[in-house]
C-alpha cells in the first residue's frame, strides 16, 4: 500500500515537473525572439510568442510608476499626491502617445501582413516625426504654467510652491515618452515584441538605480526629493529611446531604417493623423475622465488622494497581463486582416479575452481579501492605509470586466476602426462615470467610495458594449 502511494506521488511529481519544463521552454522561446510569420504559424503559438514579451513589456512600463511611488512614499502625503496629480496630467501625454501608437500599429501590422516591410518602415518614420511636433504642444505650456496647472487641480500651497518641479520635468520631457510608445509600437506591430520588452528592461534598470540616489542623495549627490524621481525616470526612458533608434538603424529588426529612404511623406502623415484622431480622442476622453475623478477625490484631502494613487498603481500593475494580451491581439488582428484571414483574427481576440478574464479573476480575489497587505508595501501611514483598503477592495470588484474591455477595444483599434472605441469611451466615461461619481460622492454623500463605485460600473459597461460590438464583426471590413 505504501509503495503504491509512493509511486503515485512520484508520478504526480513527475507530471508537474514535465509541465513546468514545458512552459519554461515556451517562455524561454518567447523571450528569446525570432522572426515568425504570425499569419501562418499555429494561432496558440502566435499568441504565446507575442503575448509573453508584451506582458513583460507592460510590467516593465508599470515598474516605473511602482518604483517612483515606492521611494516617493517615504517623503510624505504631499509628495505622493504630487506624483498622483502629475500622473493624471501625464495621462494626456499617454493619450496622444497611445493614439499615435495605435495608428502606427494598425498601419505597420497591416503592411507586415501584406509582406511589405519597406512600406512598414516608412510608416514608422512618419509616426516618429509626427510625435516630435505633437510633444512640443505639451512641453511648452507644461513648463511655463506648471504652478497654474497644479492650482487648477486643487492641490495645496506646498505642492504648488515647493514640489512643482516634478510636474515641470515630466511635462517638459514628454517627447521621450511619446517616442518610447511609438517606437515600441513599431517593433510590436512587426512581430518584434521581444525588442520592445528589452528596451523597457534597460530603462527600468537605470531608473531603479538612479531613483534612491537622486531622491535621498548619495555622497556628493544632493537629495533632490520628488524632483530626483522625475530626473531618474526621464534619464532611464531617454537612454532607452536612444537604444530604440540604434536598433531601428542596425538592421536587427524586421523594420529597418535607412538614411536614404528617410524623408517626410505627408500623405502617410495625413493617414496616420486621420487614423490616430479617433484613438487620441478615445484616450483623451478616458484620461480626462481620470483627471475629473482625481479632482473629485482631491476634495477629501491629501490622505485620500495619496491612498487612491497607491491603489490605482496596484490596479494598473495587476492589469498588465491584459495590456500585453490586448496588444498581442491587436497585432494579430492587423497582420491577419492584411493576410486576408479575418476569422483567424477573431479567434485570436476571443482567446485573449477569455485568458485575461481568468487571470484577473484570481487577482481580484487577492485584492478583495488581502488589500491591507498590498497597501502596506508603500506606506505605514494609518490614515492612508485605511483609505487605500477601501479603494482597492471596491475597484477590484470589476476586474474581470476591465481586462476583457481592454482586449476588445484594442482589437477593434488594431483593425483600423478607431471611431467606435471613441464613441464607447465617450458614453462610458463622460456620460456615465464622471456624473455618476459626482452624484454618488457628493449628492448622495458617499464620499470617495462613491467615486470607486462609479469606476466599477463604467468600466464594466465598457467591456460589455465593446464585446457586443466586436461580435457583430464590422471591424473585419476595415481597410487602412
Amino acid at each position: 500500500m505504501q509503495n503504491n502511494i509512493h509511486n503515485s506521488n512520484n508520478t504526480i511529481s513527475s507530471t508537474y515537473l514535465q509541465k513546468f519544463k514545458f512552459y519554461f521552454r515556451k517562455i524561454r522561446e518567447a523571450i528569446r525572439g525570432h522572426d515568425f510569420d504570425y499569419t501562418e504559424i499555429p494561432l496558440k503559438k502566435a499568441m504565446w510568442l507575442l503575448a509573453v514579451p508584451m506582458v513583460l513589456e507592460m510590467i516593465m512600463e508599470s515598474v516605473f510608476a511602482i518604483v517612483d511611488i515606492f521611494f516617493v512614499s517615504k517623503l510624505g502625503a504631499d509628495a505622493i499626491a504630487t506624483v498622483g496629480i502629475t500622473e493624471s496630467l501625464m495621462t494626456l501625454v499617454y493619450a496622444l502617445g497611445f493614439g499615435l501608437a495605435t495608428a502606427t500599429t494598425a498601419l505597420v501590422s497591416r503592411r507586415i501582413g501584406e509582406k511589405e516591410p519597406e512600406k512598414a518602415a516608412s510608416i514608422g518614420f512618419q509616426a516618429i516625426l509626427t510625435g516630435f511636433f505633437v510633444s512640443l504642444a505639451i512641453a511648452i505650456p507644461g513648463v511655463l504654467y506648471t504652478k497654474e496647472i497644479l492650482q487648477l487641480m486643487g492641490t495645496n500651497d506646498n505642492i504648488v510652491n515647493n514640489l512643482h518641479s516634478f510636474t515641470a520635468i515630466m511635462l517638459g520631457s514628454n517627447l521621450i515618452i511619446m517616442w518610447l510608445f511609438i517606437i515600441n509600437a513599431i517593433f510590436r506591430s512587426a512581430g518584434n515584441a521581444v525588442i520592445a520588452m528589452r528596451v523597457l528592461f534597460l530603462a527600468n534598470c537605470i531608473n531603479i538605480v538612479l531613483d534612491p540616489i537622486l531622491i535621498f542623495g548619495l555622497g556628493p549627490i544632493p537629495a533632490m526629493g520628488v524632483t530626483g524621481a522625475a530626473i531618474a525616470t526621464t534619464t532611464g526612458r531617454g537612454i532607452a529611446v536612444i537604444y530604440q533608434i540604434y536598433l531601428l538603424f542596425s538592421g536587427k529588426s524586421i523594420i529597418h531604417f535607412q538614411w536614404k529612404t528617410l524623408k517626410p511623406d505627408f500623405s502617410v502623415i495625413r493617414s496616420l493623423i486621420k487614423l490616430s484622431l479617433g484613438s487620441i480622442g478615445q484616450n483623451i476622453i478616458a484620461t480626462s475622465s481620470w483627471i475629473g475623478l482625481m479632482r473629485i477625490i482631491s476634495i477629501f484631502g491629501s490622505e485620500v488622494l495619496a491612498a487612491y494613487t497607491i491603489a490605482i498603481r496596484l490596479i494598473i500593475f495587476s492589469l498588465l497581463p491584459s495590456w500585453g494580451l490586448s496588444n498581442a491581439a491587436a497585432t494579430l488582428v492587423g497582420q491577419n486582416l492584411g493576410a486576408k484571414k479575418p476569422d483567424r483574427a477573431e479567434r485570436a481576440v476571443w482567446a485573449a479575452g477569455k485568458t485575461t478574464m481568468v487571470l484577473l479573476g484570481v487577482v481580484s480575489l487577492l485584492f478583495i481579501i488581502y488589500p491591507e497587505y498590498f497597501i502596506r508595501i508603500f506606506t505605514d501611514d494609518i490614515a492612508i492605509i485605511k483609505q487605500g483598503i477601501v479603494a482597492l477592495r471596491i475597484i477590484s470588484i470589476g476586474f474581470i470586466f476591465y481586462g476583457l474591455g481592454m482586449v476588445m477595444m484594442n482589437a477593434i483599434n488594431g483593425a483600423g476602426d478607431t471611431i467606435t472605441p471613441t464613441k464607447i469611451n465617450f458614453l462610458c466615461f463622460w456620460i456615465i462615470e464622471i456624473p455618476l461619481a459626482w452624484f454618488l460622492a457628493i449628492t448622495l454623500n458617499l464620499g470617495q467610495q462613491g467615486v470607486f463605485i462609479a469606476i466599477v460600473i463604467a468600466e464594466s459597461m465598457l467591456a460589455i458594449i465593446a464585446g457586443w460590438w466586436f461580435s457583430i464583426g464590422k471591424w473585419k471590413l476595415m481597410t487602412v
